[in-house]
Parts: structure tokens; sequence; C-alpha cells
């Protein structure tokens, strides 16, 4: 498992923030027998001439929805060309979005986001209303009327913050993580920990709250459209785990943070058995002999998220890899992304904790290796190779402590 000492890129680059034109923040209500209520943000996150790309992203702020549909109209002529993470059809101005398999889920405070190229002449306004499963979007979830009338005498308000609040560890773990700080702030960068913009944590806040993925199928193997969109919801479940350690935690801004797989790279087009356009296809590009996506398109080689040359624009970029190469042992992990054997990743398709995959993950947010020391008190945890196959306790707490040491740089 390779440190991220050895796997960051060392350089400073200033995290851009993803330009948006027309922007829509809306929200659905309706008479439903469930509390209906959503959140849409509209984003135009590219524009040139004749064309344009888009992300947006759906909040559930009702009852969990196990299936979804979002629908909107445009009004001046746009035609969506081409989409991501979610299947749109478009009927004259009419366009409808539904769910893919991977985020047909969507919980009460979940979010799911999906992209799309567009073509335009004139003018490109944005919508001026969404609905998610037929209700209108309009700002905040219907509270039905009370059955019995409400208490006069206010509820006392709590005399603590919740426990995911602020930076409160337990007790037992305060000096080792003072330790573990301690440490990669000496040795992270020369020295310049705070110097270096392009951790996980400088990806998410860039995008304002996901993160693309190139697939480098570093593998003379064919690959199925099943057996792909198994890939991507094994990355997107995985990385939820470390973005759930963060929900409600010390100003963190995101219930959830998509990930979405925007390219593949290959040596053979015939490798990827499917004809879908769901995905940009990189064909033997090849870098340190292996594939890769363009990288005109990605975040390592454009640090100030700037995209001037990827044809898709900033929509189409990627801020990480996941590289999977035959016969490759352990994993590696860095500002680039993950990489690991491909046997052992479709191996693991189906598991609880694909270990060296979240181990790679914590290299991408700062987290450091234990191959020559342990902090005192803690025992087998995740980021110590070898003792632990899931996030612990501690693990979760050194995540938290990079953002508590970050997050100023963001203005939280």
């Amino acid at each position: 498992m390779r440190s991220p000492r050895a796997s960051l890129r060392l350089g400073v680059a200033v995290a851009a923030i993803l330009a948006f034109t027309g922007g829509a923040t809306l929200a659905v209500t309706g008479a439903q027998a469930a509390a209906p209520g959503c959140r849409v943000d509209y984003r135009v996150t590219n524009q040139w001439s004749g064309g344009f790309g888009t992300d947006i992203t759906v909040t559930n702020l009702g009852d969990p929805l196990n299936g979804w549909t979002l629908t909107w109209t445009y009004g001046a002529g746009q035609r969506v060309t081409q989409a991501w993470n979610a299947t749109v059809t478009q009927s004259g101005g009419q366009v409808t979005a539904t769910n893919v398999g991977h985020n047909s889920a969507l919980g009460t405070g979940a979010a799911t986001s999906f992209g799309f190229n567009g073509s335009w002449s004139g003018s490109n306004p944005a919508p001026t209303s969404f609905a998610l499963n037929g209700v209108t979007c309009t700002g905040a979830p219907v509270t039905p009327a009370p059955t019995t009338p409400a208490p006069t005498t206010p509820a006392p308000s709590p005399t603590t913050p919740p426990p995911t609040s602020g930076w409160n560890p337990p007790a037992n773990l305060v000096n080792p993580l003072n330790q573990v700080w301690q440490h990669v702030e000496q040795t992270y960068n020369n020295g310049n920990l705070y110097g270096f913009r392009n951790y996980g944590w400088d990806q998410v806040m860039a995008n304002r709250g996901y993160l693309n993925f190139c697939v480098r199928w570093d593998s003379s193997a064919t690959v199925t459209a099943a057996q792909r969109d198994q890939i991507h919801t094994t990355l997107a479940r995985q990385y939820k785990k470390w973005m759930d350690v963060m929900v409600g935690h010390n100003a963190w801004p995101y219930q959830q943070v998509p990930i979405k797989v925007v390219g593949w790279a290959v040596r053979n087009r015939s490798q990827l058995q499917w004809t879908d356009t769901s995905v940009d296809i990189y064909v033997n590009n090849i870098r340190e002999n292996a594939p890769q996506c363009a990288p005109e398109c990605g975040r390592f080689f454009n640090q100030g998220g700037q995209y001037p040359n990827c044809p898709g624009g900033v929509a189409r970029h990627y801020d990480q890899s996941l590289w999977l190469t035959d016969g490759f042992g352990g994993g590696a992990g860095g500002d680039w992304g993950q990489r690991m054997g491909r046997e052992y990743y479709m191996n693991n398709l189906n598991a609880e904790n694909m270990h060296i995959l979240l181990h790679e993950i914590g290299h991408t947010f700062g987290l450091d290796d234990f191959y020559d020391w342990t902090p005192s008190g803690v025992g087998g945890f995740l980021m110590r190779a070898g003792s632990a196959s899931s996030i612990t306790t501690f693990d979760a707490w050194m995540f938290r402590d990079w953002w508590r040491h970050l997050k100023s740089r963001y203005g939280y």
C-alpha cells in the first residue's frame, strides 16, 4: 500500500470552483400519501458554441424513494445528446431522466447526481420547473397539517451538540490522533502539508460535492455492460463508506458525494462489449505502460480546475482513476486515484468491504501508511495494512482530523 508521501503529486494548484450559469434550486411538493419533497440543483458546467454540459443533483427531502424519474421542459430548443448516471430521453422540449441501477434508492436527505451534454442555438436558459416522480418541485418538503394542537410550551433546546457535530474524539484516541497529525505535518510534501492542494478533499470541494472517475482497464480481459455497471456500483458503494464518516460532522457540507465514472481507457475497443455512449472511451492511449483516459481531461494534470482541451469540458473531466491491472499484488493510492489487481477487484464486486480499495481511498484523502511506526494506544486499523479489513473508529477519526485541519481553506 503506497503512502501518500510517495504517491501524491507534489505541487501547488488552486482548487477551482466549477462555474455555472442559469442555476436553479427547486424542490418537490404535492398531495401524495407519503410526504414528498426534494431539491434540484441544475448547473451548466461548461458551454461552447452550439453545445453545453450540465450536472443535475437531486436531493430527496421527503420519504425514501426506490426508483425515481425527474422531468423538466426546455423552452429554447435545447437537445440532450449524451447522458451519464441516468437514462435520459427527450420528446420535443420535454426531458425525462430515470435512475440507473446503482442510484435508484434515495433515502430521506440523500442525493444523487447525473450529467449530460446538450446542444443549443440562440440561447440556453435554465429550466424553470422540475418534477420528481410527477410532483412539481418547489423548494421544501410538504408538512402535513397537524391532527392535534401544537404544544404551547416550546421543547427545550439541547444543552450539548450531537456527537458528530464537532471535533470530539473518544478520550482514548486523543493522544494517538495528535501523534498522527504531528507525524504527517512533519513528513508530507517536504514539511509543507498545507501547500499541497490536490488531496481528495480539494477535489470534492472544487466539484461542489461529487467526484468523477476514469477506469484504466490494464487487462486483456473483455468487459460486458453488466460487468461495467457492477464495477461502477462497487466503486460508489465502497467510496460511500468513507464519505458517510463525514455526514453531519464539523460543518461537512454534503449528505452524499456521488461517484460518477465518465470514462474508460482500454488497449482495444473490442474488449468493451457495449455500444451505448454512457462513458467516454479512450483507446490505446498508453502511459505508464497502461491505458489512460485523456490527460487533457484529468485533474491530476490540470490542478487549476480548467480543462480547455478536454472534448467535453469540465463536465467530462475526471478527478481520479480506478486502475485495474492484471496480476497486480497489493495496491497503491494517491491524489491520482487507486490501483489494485483486476482479479482482486472483480472477485470482490459483492464484498461488504473491499479492504484494499478502502485503504487506497484513505491515501487519496491524505491518510498515512504505518509500516514503520504505530501510534500509541491503538491496535488494528484499516490504514495499518493487514491489521483490519474495514474502517475502524480510529480510521474514521483520522479521516475527520484531515477535514478539521483543511476546512478553513474552503471557508468552513
